[in-house]
């Protein structure tokens, strides 16, 4: 079976804001699968039932298995850590970006979307991946750097911190994302 990619984007986000349409094309370039999935947003809309609702029709594909590498940023990689466990899937490689669990007080429209995401048991992810990377910075605005440092801490065997990045996203000049492609 053939490599595939995911790439998940995150509250409030779309498959072609930030870094994501640009690595769409490198990863396509590369002659490799990628899916960008377009995941429910909106207070209402965004939690984690309907987002595994998405994720287990690719699954239902057998399009997520040991041959897929998943990137996702923001809230998305404790969804995709949460989806896994509770799933029971292994996979290829995790890239997360400015992961988090269990952070409230960035507003009320985002701790009500998020809240749902989170687990207690994050530490569990390494039984469904050997490989897992995270990206995080060190002047974040909208997740402190403790709570990204201490996220990485539990999940990652790999590390990067990227200086004066804010949330390695468009806003903070993020519309490509060199730095990630040797992790691929």
């Amino acid at each position: 079976m053939n490599k595939n990619y995911f790439i998940i984007h995150g509250s409030f986000g779309s498959p072609f804001s930030n870094w994501f349409s640009w690595l769409h094309d490198f990863i396509q370039s590369e002659g490799k699968q990628v899916y960008v999935p377009s995941f429910p947003i909106g207070v209402g809309f965004q939690n984690y039932d309907n987002w595994a609702k998405l994720l287990k029709y690719y699954k239902e594909l057998n399009l997520i298995n040991e041959n897929t590498t998943i990137i996702a940023h923001s809230i998305a990689p404790v969804f995709v850590c949460k989806f896994l466990i509770e799933n029971k899937i292994k996979v290829n490689k995790l890239i997360f970006v400015c992961g988090f669990n269990n952070y409230f007080g960035m507003n009320e429209e985002y701790d009500t979307v998020n809240n749902s995401m989170y687990l207690d048991c994050i530490e569990d992810i390494k039984q469904y991946a050997n490989d897992i990377t995270c990206f995080y910075s060190d002047d974040d605005p909208y997740v402190s750097y403790e709570v990204e440092k201490d996220f990485a801490n539990k999940v990652s065997t790999n590390q990067i911190l990227i200086k004066n990045a804010g949330h390695i996203n468009s806003e903070n000049g993020y519309d490509t994302f060199e730095n990630i492609v040797s992790y691929l």
